[in-house]
């Protein structure tokens, strides 16, 4: 590198060492050290002016090593990590013994050279040290430098260093630009362009006289994890190990040059091992075949501790082990390969395992049960990739017969079919194929419900209802049993029933049913099967107990029947509506659509270009749509006020529309067969979708949805202003009310800003819309009328 092409002349200089102990004197004059250290810049002014030439240093070694000794105490001298040396040039005024160490281990004349540090943000580091020293002004350059050192086991070990730069003068020479604040603006606009820099701080401009003090911490560890984490990524993007050196990762890991890896896919249905996930690694288990019963393959300890209790298996002396256990197929199976000490560690999934991660040595002890304990900072970062890369395999094989086994929504099936033909036609072709993902770029997303409001409440109502009605008839048997032959265990028996029908009335808790359950299966229908069977009497007292609950539950399923037959139909009746009028929307433009049935129906719509191959997409589409939606809501809930009297439980519903102001991307996720949006941003519509319903008018305790009326939640002026439009439209349709109001929400978690338009419906038992549906047309023509 051209030492002349930086902004200042290095000199190496103690002038601020010596200003220290001027200020350290003034509050000590008697300290005789502090006298003689300053004595020094008498007798040797060129320590103070600085050297240029570091060969010149060396005259002035001892008094170099006196100068410096507070910086590298001899009680800290073989802990710390540091040395003192100046910018560009590869010198080591001083340095600690730990450092001393390190730089013998890695070889003669070695210097720790930072690592992504070109020539131009060299020199601008040089820049922003004058800034700060010379004019007093912080650049904000700051930024972690690293440095690698090879160590003698071939390993290579990486460090941040951090510079101190308190012993440094600047001083400007005649030649170089006074800087003004101007000067610094533009600075601060031109970081990429170095002929600013070099323009404002000329080469050789200024004078570096002093030192940096650089510790060295050892980070190693984190970095080959974030090299871990970025070599997954690298995997799962380019479906193979092109760019990837794990070997190399976990050897810094462990600090073991010797240390080999291997994995091991776990088949859940044929209980097996075998080389299908990440075949490019080896895998000690397996031997060299391509396929192993899990049981035959490890020991009956091993598959204890990796299957039964998910832990690490540890082999510390694979010889020691298999002379104590000379029938152990697992340390045998290591010994054949050459390997003496080992780490298992299944990788577990929602409580499966989907393979093994194996780590191996050629030496005893050097995997142990303590460095086995390294594997948990990286563990849920494999167990992510794993996963990954095994949904992706298993979707290869899936969509292979895609048509025969998953129903595709029509509007996007022609591209399932079109990716399904390239896969086999490459497959044909005898070249590597990998069914590519579906997804729809640039499409926008409307989501809907008619929600049933207050069904948990209904639920527990139903519940408790029940659970009464079983402990009363319960109790009747039992006070029936105690007047005809009175024994303390009925009354034992009564009171039992009496505390837990205490308990439903006043607080409900959510173990309650499950202790009632218990009480009954444990307690009373045991003792009604033996009274039933001694007495004749008693087998009609219990036969009439059983009459009255469910034979397959044990349960009285009354009121939580009628509960369930009310949604459903709610659920029925709605979906009806939806799928009915979803036919006529597709003819407007194809576009995706699914619905969902919980306590009530939801759906959600994606429209765009990418969707249809058909027709030219235009956003009058996406407006006819939301027209469309609207009305559909509106008819959805009239059809549930004309038929909510019918049900056997009375339950209201509640609607409400998210408007979604831009488009996204739609992915169809392999693992669930279904779509979902994609990208981190665009996320932040999902967890709206699932929160919002649920949110409150701010500064209040009003839900945003409430029977009866409409809520459109959005975030953007320009939709307030459209579904204002349409709005107005369908109150003249006689669909909607006059009475519109615009509420804000409370915050969301993550989400903030929302506000919404609440409308009532207006009901009628006859439909008297002239259409069927209106169109964005048919709101254009009623404006202009």
């Amino acid at each position: 590198m051209d030492t002349r092409d930086f902004p200042m002349k290095i000199k190496i200089g103690f002038g601020k060492v010596f200003e220290a102990y001027r200020k350290q004197l003034n509050l000590d004059p008697s300290n005789k050290w502090t006298k003689d250290m300053l004595s020094l810049s008498d007798k040797y002014p060129a320590l103070s002016k600085g050297v240029s030439n570091a060969e010149k240093l060396h005259e002035y070694s001892d008094q170099v090593d006196a100068l410096m000794q507070p910086l590298f105490p001899t009680v800290f001298d073989d802990n710390e990590i540091k040395f003192a040396t100046v910018p560009f040039r590869d010198i080591i005024i001083k340095s600690s013994a730990g450092y001393k160490e390190l730089a013998q281990n890695a070889g003669k004349n070695f210097y720790p050279d930072l690592i992504n540090l070109d020539h131009d943000l060299y020199y601008i580091l040089g820049c922003s040290l004058i800034a700060s020293h010379y004019y007093g002004k912080d650049l904000g350059f700051q930024r972690d430098f690293h440095c690698n050192i090879p160590m003698n086991n071939d390993l290579v070990r990486n460090f941040r260093v951090l510079y101190n730069t308190q012993f440094v003068e600047v001083e400007k020479s005649p030649d170089a630009p006074e800087l003004k604040e101007e000067d610094f603006n533009e600075l601060l606009e031109s970081f990429d362009e170095i002929a600013v820099w070099k323009e404002k701080f000329p080469p050789q401009g200024y004078t570096f006289n002093g030192f940096l003090v650089a510790t060295l911490i050892d980070i190693t560890v984190d970095t080959s994890i974030s090299d871990f984490k970025t070599d997954l990524l690298n995997l799962e993007i380019n479906k193979d190990f092109k760019n990837t050196d794990f070997t190399r990762i976990f050897r810094s890991i462990f600090n073991l040059p010797d240390l080999q890896i291997g994995f091991a896919d776990y088949n859940e249905e044929t209980e097996s091992f075998e080389r299908v996930l990440f075949s490019e690694i080896n895998s000690f288990l397996l031997g060299g075949n391509k396929s192993v019963i899990s049981k035959e393959a490890l020991c009956n300890s091993s598959y204890y501790t990796l299957f039964k209790q998910r832990e690490f298996y540890v082999v510390t002396d694979a010889e020691r082990y298999h002379k104590l256990y000379p029938n152990n197929i697992l340390y045998k199976k290591l010994l054949d390969q050459g390997k003496k000490s080992a780490v298992f560690a299944a990788i577990v999934s929602d409580d499966r395992i989907l393979g093994v991660l194996e780590l191996v040595s050629s030496k005893k002890n050097e995997l142990n049960t303590i460095n086995a304990n390294r594997l948990l900072d990286i563990m849920p970062f494999l167990v992510g990739s794993v996963v990954s890369a095994k949904t992706n395999l298993e979707n290869e094989l899936e969509l292979i017969v895609q048509e025969e086994c998953t129903s595709i929504h029509n509007s996007v099936h022609w591209k399932f079919r079109k990716e399904a033909r390239r896969y086999l036609e490459s497959i044909s072709e005898g070249n590597p194929a990998i069914f590519r993902e579906i997804v729809f770029q640039d499409v926008h997303p409307l989501y809907g419900q008619v929600d049933i409001k207050g069904s948990s409440e209904a639920r527990n109502e139903a519940t408790k209802q029940d659970l009464i009605e079983q402990l009363k008839y319960a109790a009747n048997v039992i006070q029936k049993l105690n007047n005809s032959e009175a024994l303390p265990i009925f009354e034992q028996m009564n009171f039992m029933i009496s505390g837990f029908m205490e308990e439903i009335v006043e607080n409900l808790q959510v173990d309650t049913e499950r202790r009632i359950i218990n009480f009954l299966n444990s307690e009373i229908i045991p003792f009604f099967n033996h009274l039933s069977r001694t007495n004749e009497e008693y087998k009609k007292l219990v036969e009439e107990y059983n009459g009255l609950i469910d034979p397959n539950t044990g349960l009285v399923y009354k009121h939580r029947k009628d509960y369930d037959e009310s949604v459903m139909q709610v659920n029925k009746v709605l979906a009806g509506v939806l799928d009915k009028k979803q036919q006529h929307a597709q003819m407007m433009f194809p576009h995706y659509f699914e619905r969902f049935k919980t306590d009530g129906v939801e759906h959600n719509l994606y429209i765009g270009a990418s969707i249809t191959k058909e027709k030219v997409f235009d956003t009058i589409y996406l407006k006819n749509l939301k027209l469309w939606q609207l009305q559909v809501i509106c008819e959805m809930e009239n059809t549930y006020s004309r038929f909510k009297d019918q049900l056997p439980v009375p339950l209201e519903v509640a609607s409400m529309i998210l408007a979604f102001n831009g488009s996204l991307s739609l992915r169809f996720r392999m693992d669930e067969k279904r779509f979902d949006v994609d990208g981190t941003y665009n996320a932040r519509y999902e967890v709206v979708k699932k929160r919002v319903d649920k949110a409150h008018i701010k500064n209040t305790d009003e839900r945003i949805t409430k029977p009866g009326k409409l809520a459109i939640v959005y975030s953007q002026a320009e939709d307030e202003e459209e579904y204002k439009t349409y709005i107005r439209f369908l109150q003249a349709q006689q669909l909607l009310d006059d009475d519109v109001e615009t509420v804000e929400l409370e915050d969301l978690q993550g989400v903030t800003g929302l506000k919404a338009i609440r409308v009532s419906f207006l009901y009628s038992k006859n439909n008297k819309q002239k259409k069927e549906y209106y169109t964005y047309e048919d709101l254009i023509s009623e404006i202009h009328d």
